[in-house]
């Protein structure tokens, strides 16, 4: 006997990416997550590349392969792909102590997180044309 097939909850023209137990807190992960927030999935990981931040390598890393599963998993076109979501999540919190003065003691807390990243791809809309400056003007004339 097996499990029951896993009825899928993303759309289809969706995939996603989930990084479990990252060594990072929450708060300074979301700040990283936000910078690539429905951004185009090739603008997202270059501006990954290039952040100064230290978890920005893992977040970049949990992004291309959302984009492999889109890729190879669901056939999705990689040049249409967009950061739809990325959650954030609390994980587990490691309690450690540390020496004070005086024969006491402070508690230091080392956060753990959890990433997930859902890739959807761009529905294409059709291309509108700005009228030109000049078609402004002579509209306004008339």
């Amino acid at each position: 006997m097996s499990k029951p097939k896993h009825i899928r909850t993303l759309a289809d023209t969706e995939a996603q990416a989930v990084a479990r137990n990252i060594r990072v807190s929450p708060r300074k992960l979301n700040l990283v997550a936000a910078m690539i927030r429905n951004q185009p999935a090739d603008k997202a990981i270059a501006a990954l590349t290039f952040s100064r931040r230290r978890i920005a390598q893992q977040v970049k890393k949990t992004l291309e392969s959302a984009v492999a599963n889109a890729e190879n998993n669901h056939q999705l076109d990689v040049d249409q792909l967009v950061v739809k979501t990325a959650e954030v999540g609390k994980s587990i919190v490691m309690k450690r102590f540390h020496a004070r003065g005086r024969g006491r003691s402070a508690r230091v807390e080392k956060f753990f997180s959890h990433l997930k990243i859902v890739v959807a791809e761009r529905a294409e809309a059709p291309e509108e044309t700005k009228p030109s400056r000049a078609n402004n003007k002579e509209q306004k004339a008339a």
